[in-house]
């Protein structure tokens, strides 16, 4: 049985051989947490950002884009908070000298106690099968409300520590809990420290006349700040939203998990602008409508699930996450966040201008609340590798690789193969392409046996491979191949369009 460990590193070497991630830098020996996507890799991201924007922009008509600078005002991140209040708290284990989050510590405390419930949870739906209570048995079984206790005690302080900022008691914690390193198995604990996360640089032509500015760690800001521009120049009226996909930076001092949490990262962020009273409506809204956009891309819904947050952000009355089973467990997909009427109000105070919106039906001018769905466009990419990987034992004993890919995002949607390079089959297969390429992204491959083609293409995951052969000149048919059954049939040259179109088309994904 393969551990998830080595299926992740199984997954990580997959996306390098296959062109998906290379490593940022890689022949000066990479630079840490920086990735670069490859020809594969960014196909499939592009789609992923296709499907992203026009479900938000072209399926709502109060939705609009826009694309705000990476560099921004200084004073934008003051009248944010994240000058003063965008930190980690760190800890060092002194024996292993490796550095930590102090939360993430604690948090994958209490999921591996969450875990012993589920097993628990597990082990007694086997036994009692179809009369299981599930309600009853977590309300009655003394080892689950043990472990409960525990994992309600520990949170509990926990929140406390992180709302008053009490460092000292956030070491206690992990010692209390006897959280170990896991590299060195040591409680050999530094102190717990902040550090701020944000990238800085100077702007000016002389280093005399130079600002300090940010790499911004966000796109919501860049929002924000437009928000009267938009609102003005679209004639917008509430509720409406904004939505951005943009490149964010943060100085992730512990960064690992792959592209899971990275200091160079891509977000999709639509900032929602309601009226005040109402945000909370539309934050059940929102978080029922991302959770279906994920699920509507097949993935088995068993690997999603709602996280409501312990501890609130400063600006929120509301927060959850979208959790994804990534194969370290699951973890942030996509945040859905009531951020009230603070980034407004705030960007109002230090900029000294009025940002409001007059409610003709209200008679009233007021600050709009905010709304926000956030989600990491290289953990969406991440969560859809993962799903999709997946290696096979056929009948005939050989085995292959395959991605699994939603067709409508594969980096390539058909491969064109001619069964040789005689007799006329090149030609028509550079026929069949050309006509198929004004519509779909297309490869064309004549070297090899087609045996090692097809599994050249099930391994970058294209959904359908057309095969040319001599029939193909007789009658004008061709052969389809599906990746995930390797089924083929016979169809008509002049059916390959249709049929491609009808799998990979955003239309049938929106209409779902």
């Amino acid at each position: 049985m393969i551990t998830q460990e080595d299926f992740f590193k199984k997954l990580i070497a997959h996306s390098k051989e296959y062109g998906f991630i290379f490593q940022s830098s890689e022949i000066y020996d990479g630079l840490s947490a920086v990735y670069d996507y490859g020809q594969n890799g960014v196909e499939l991201k592009n789609n992923i950002k296709e499907y992203w924007w026009k479900s938000m922009t072209q399926m709502n008509e109060n939705i609009v884009g826009i694309d705000s600078a990476i560099f921004m005002h200084p004073t934008i991140w003051k009248a944010s908070g994240h000058v003063d209040a965008f930190n980690d708290p760190l800890i060092d284990n002194k024996d292993s000298k490796k550095r930590y989050r102090a939360d993430v510590l604690i948090e994958d405390y209490l999921a591996k106690i969450e875990d012993k419930i589920n097993k628990e949870v597990e082990k007694a739906e086997k036994r009692f099968g179809e009369t299981f209570d599930k309600a009853q048995f977590v309300s009655t079984n003394q080892r689950v409300l043990e472990n409960q206790e525990k994992i309600d005690a520990v949170k509990k302080r926990f929140v406390d520590d992180l709302e008053t900022n009490n460092l000292d008691d956030l070491k206690q914690l992990i010692i209390d809990c006897e959280i170990v390193c896991p590299v060195s198995g040591t409680r050999n604990w530094t102190d717990v420290r902040q550090f701020n996360l944000m990238f800085s640089t100077q702007m000016g032509s002389v280093s005399e006349d130079a600002n300090t500015i940010y790499l911004r760690p966000e796109t919501a800001q860049g929002i924000f700040v437009n928000y009267l521009n938009v609102q003005k120049t679209g004639r917008m009226k509430i509720p409406f939203g904004i939505a951005q996909i943009g490149k964010a930076f943060r100085n992730e001092i512990v960064a690992r998990q792959f592209i899971f949490r990275m200091r160079e990262f891509e977000q999709m962020e639509m900032q929602f602008f309601v009226r005040p009273g109402e945000e909370l409506k539309w934050f059940e809204h929102w978080k029922q409508a991302r959770l279906k956009w994920h699920k509507a891309l097949g993935i088995d819904a068993k690997h999603y699930r709602f996280h409501d947050h312990d501890k609130l952000a400063h600006y929120a009355n509301a927060a959850c996450d979208i959790e994804f089973q990534f194969p370290f467990g699951f973890k942030e997909l996509e945040g859905i966040h009531s951020r009230t009427d603070f980034d407004l109000k705030r960007h109002q105070e230090f900029a000294g201008k009025k940002i409001q919106y007059f409610d003709p039906e209200l008679n009233e001018n007021y600050v709009p609340y905010v709304v926000e769905t956030s989600v990491g466009l290289d953990r969406t990419f991440l969560a859809i590798i993962s799903n999709a990987f997946t290696e096979e034992k056929l009948e005939d004993g050989s085995e292959r690789v395959v991605m699994k890919l939603p067709a409508v995002l594969a980096p390539y949607k058909v491969a064109v193969l001619p069964l040789m390079n005689k007799d006329g089959m090149p030609e028509m297969a550079r026929k069949i392409f050309d006509n198929l390429k004004y519509d779909f992204k297309c490869q064309i491959e004549e070297k090899d046996a087609i045996g090692k083609r097809y599994r050249r293409q099930d391994a970058i995951g294209t959904p359908f491979c057309i095969t040319i052969d001599h029939q193909t000149l007789e009658d004008n048919t061709v052969t389809i191949r599906y990746r995930d059954t390797m089924q083929q049939e016979r169809i008509s040259v002049n059916d390959v369009n249709k049929i491609i179109q009808d799998k990979v088309s955003l239309k049938n994904l929106f209409k779902n």
